[in-house]
């Protein structure tokens, strides 16, 4: 659960709050003073803090300027009742997140904070690399073992200290923000903002505003200075992704800031200086784009100190497997799910598709079969269809692959309990060998008990015992309790 602390000393505007976000996993505190605020942000640092201006203890910046020097990475949103006065711009300079106008837009109070949550989880949520503590299972973590992806965690390692730019290439999809991020928490700035901006989101027109700003008056609708996120991320790390998406006036003035860390607002002459590391990111080829002029050649220099470039998931060898594993893992929790594992057939068919949507087509593809799953397995069945068309499941043909699917289902169910030091794996393997076994006969059986306790060779009321004890419904088929699949669905009955 997220905390949102809320300092105004108007009852109204704190029970506008609660009432904003009542039924929200955003867990609202409030405070009316800037004493009791800071007090509240020592004893734990709220996710987001809405910050009222004026304050009967505090004049000025005092509490902004208070509360950074107990976290500076905190989003703080700035309130004000009397328009963007010069103490509101002055904070913006110091690193406030945004700011809001009174009376509050609901619309525009809840996009502000859930960008300020995002920006806060960009910050707080760890990304160890795969040598370090794993991170919680909620959290985001770089997964993968191949060779590829280990030469990316030493370059990580290489660079994170050394406050240089840095350029990440790769697909879409393939996790260049995680990286990002692993490097800004590694690095000697990871206790100053992080600022991630997709370019390719932001309208061309409005891409040089959001980065370096503006002066009031500087183009139509410019009704008010705006600080931009170089502005803002003093002393911090900035995150460029799909930098190829610049326009070439945008290009001209990255280039200054990267070579004299400073810059002009956008119809402004003052010269702001800044203190930055710059992340950079693309899916783009930048070399070909520099010779078609899209790209200036100085620019792609200047951003090509150190390279890192990420393997588009088809690559990853066997990295497929533990990445469906964590995202189980991640989902489950996340969705109250009671799934544990994807069946052998299912995995199957994931590691026959090409994924070019790469771990963001998986993250997707995962999350509905969990929602969709019915059982403790994921099933084929469960999967969406992969690429947008139907995707008939590819049965291993040769016997010793169906041999090969099996053990790797059970090399991965053996080692998990190994990993949770388990005291009972004998019985534990058991009763799931058990109840794969029985399903496959009963449904072999069409559900005929008799037959299929001629089959297994043990008596109908051992068979009945067994059923009972293993949870496993007859109806129309052969279902698990824990199916919850009604008498008309079709499911294959592989025990949990």
């Amino acid at each position: 659960m997220t905390r949102l602390l809320i300092v105004d000393d108007e009852p109204t505007i704190q029970l506008a709050f609660e009432r904003a976000f009542r039924g929200t996993p955003n867990q609202i505190i409030t405070s009316g003073t800037a004493a009791d605020a800071l007090e509240k942000v020592k004893t734990s640092v709220p996710d987001v803090i809405v910050l009222d201006i004026h304050l009967p203890d505090a004049s000025g910046l005092m509490t902004f300027r208070e509360i950074r020097k107990i976290d500076a990475r905190v989003p703080i949103i700035l309130m004000t009742g009397h328009g963007t006065t010069d103490l509101v711009i002055e904070a913006m300079k110091e690193g406030a997140f945004d700011y809001l106008f009174k009376p509050l837009e609901l619309a525009e109070l809840r996009a502000t904070i859930t960008r300020a949550l995002r920006t806060s989880t960009l910050m707080r949520v760890p990304t160890p690399l795969p040598d370090e503590q794993p991170a919680p299972v909620m959290g985001d973590y770089l997964v993968g073992r191949c060779r590829a992806m280990q030469e990316v965690y030493k370059s990580i390692g290489r660079v994170a200290g050394q406050d240089v730019t840095v350029l990440i290439l790769g697909e879409s999809g393939t996790g260049k923000e995680l990286v990002a991020r692993a490097i800004y928490q590694h690095s000697s700035r990871n206790m100053q903002p992080f600022v991630a901006i997709n370019c390719g989101a932001i309208p061309e027109q409005l891409v040089e505003s959001e980065l370096f700003g503006h002066e009031r008056g500087a183009f139509t609708g410019a009704d008010r200075k705006r600080i931009g996120r170089f502005e803002q991320a003093r002393n911090g790390t900035i995150f460029l992704d799909e930098v190829g998406e610049l326009s070439l006036s945008a290009q001209v003035k990255m280039l200054r800031v990267l070579q004299e860390q400073q810059f002009e607002r956008i119809g402004g002459q003052e010269l702001i200086q800044t203190n930055i590391r710059l992340i950079a990111a693309t899916n783009a080829d930048l070399e070909k784009m520099v010779e078609q002029g899209k790209f200036r050649k100085d620019l792609y220099f200047r951003l090509n100190v150190f390279t890192i470039k990420l393997p588009p998931l088809r690559e990853r060898e066997d990295d497929l497997v533990h990445l469906v594993d964590h995202y189980i893992k991640k989902y489950r929790q996340e969705l109250g799910s009671q799934v544990q594992t994807i069946h052998p057939l299912a995995m199957a068919q994931l590691q026959s598709y090409s994924w070019p949507g790469n771990i963001r087509e998986l993250q997707s593809v995962l999350k509905q079969a969990v929602l969709k799953s019915r059982s403790t397995v994921i099933h084929a069945d469960d999967l969406p269809p992969l690429g947008g068309e139907a995707n008939p499941i590819r049965l291993p043909q040769p016997v010793e692959t169906a041999a090969s699917l099996a053990e790797q289902y059970w090399d991965r169910l053996v080692q998990e309990r190994l990993s949770s030091e388990t005291e009972n794996l004998y019985a534990e393997t058991l009763e799931k060998m058990e109840r794969e076994l029985l399903t496959r006969v009963l449904k072999h059986t069409s559900g005929n008990q008799l037959r299929a306790a001629k089959i297994l060779g043990i008596t109908r009321g051992s068979l009945r015992n067994k059923i009972r004890s293993l949870g496993i419904t007859i109806t129309k088929g052969v279902w698990l309790e824990d199916d919850q699949a009604d008498s008309e669905s079709t499911i294959d009955p592989v025990a949990h």
